[in-house]
């Protein structure tokens, strides 16, 4: 059994602890609110450029040429893996390596594989396993927010490997928000644009210049803000799982310093026993 002294700093280790998650907790709730409400404001404008480029795609107006398929029967497919700089989130960047390796095992039997890393914590997990693979790598990337420009120079790198045929498809992997103790990872096409769906009723609208110059500028566009619409999910799912995490963390503690405050008392108890014991058997034998 642990001395006195022992359980004191135990408890008083606990109680530190305690201290630096219910901090760690409120902080995650500050910045959690900040990023929600970003990733809410970015998604009808993300849903409605990806409605865009689908509608004049799947109509038939316009023909994708340079974003277009390419019939290869092995394709080198280039994967965004988004996820956080820093740790004590629970399981956030555990789910998405974990999807990133279930989703490569699926790809790589019949494609060529490569990545983009945006966030430390899946890199340096992954960097050993695929390293001949990694393309660029980018971290800081939520300081003291995420930039519009950190997702062009990512949209740049895409294109300009997917025009010079060094790629053939791109995926986003990020995680979903939905709610502070709910995400879901998941990944999104990017390129190439697919013109095969169903024909859909639209309305007919002319454009000037053509159809195929109207997407040539807005399909670059769409892919920017749809990395940067995934980037701000990410951040939100990464402050709500730290704000989950810390939250159990601090209860968690709680707990421990009542069960050792009671095994203390209880130490304590049984050691003024003993200790009145000895002196009451000495008084009798005197």
């Amino acid at each position: 059994m642990p001395s006195l002294k022992d359980l004191r700093n135990r408890i008083g280790s606990v109680k530190s602890t305690k201290k630096i998650t219910s901090a760690m907790k409120m902080v995650a709730a500050a910045k959690l609110k900040r990023a929600q409400d970003n990733a809410e404001k970015t998604r009808p404008y993300a849903l409605k450029m990806h409605e865009i480029v689908e509608s004049l795609t799947s109509s038939g107006v316009a023909q994708v040429k340079k974003f277009g398929e390419r019939n290869k029967e092995k394709k080198n497919i280039l994967l965004i893996i988004c996820s956080a700089d820093r740790g004590l989130c629970g399981g956030f960047n555990g789910s998405i390596i974990k999807y990133t390796k279930k989703l490569s095992a699926e790809l790589s039997k019949n494609s060529n594989l490569s990545y983009i890393f945006v966030g430390k914590k899946a890199y340096q997990t992954l960097k050993r396993k695929y390293e001949a693979s990694i393309v660029e790598f980018f971290t800081d990337i939520a300081n003291p927010s995420i930039k519009f420009e950190l997702s062009s120079s990512v949209r740049d790198l895409v294109l300009e490997l997917f025009l010079s045929n060094k790629i053939d498809e791109c995926h986003l992997i990020y995680t979903e928000f939905k709610s502070a103790i709910s995400q879901t990872v998941k990944s999104h096409k990017l390129l190439p644009i697919d013109n095969s769906g169903e024909i859909k009723k639209t309305k007919t609208y002319e454009f000037e210049p053509s159809e195929e110059n109207v997407l040539n500028e807005i399909i670059p566009r769409n892919i920017a803000i749809q990395i940067h619409s995934g980037l701000l999910e990410n951040l939100a799912s990464e402050q709500g799982s730290r704000m989950t995490a810390m939250d159990n963390a601090t209860r968690n503690a709680n707990d421990m310093i009542d069960n050792l405050t009671l095994l203390y008392n209880r130490s304590r108890q049984a050691l003024i026993t003993s200790e009145l014991i000895e002196i009451i058997s000495g008084a009798e034998a005197v």
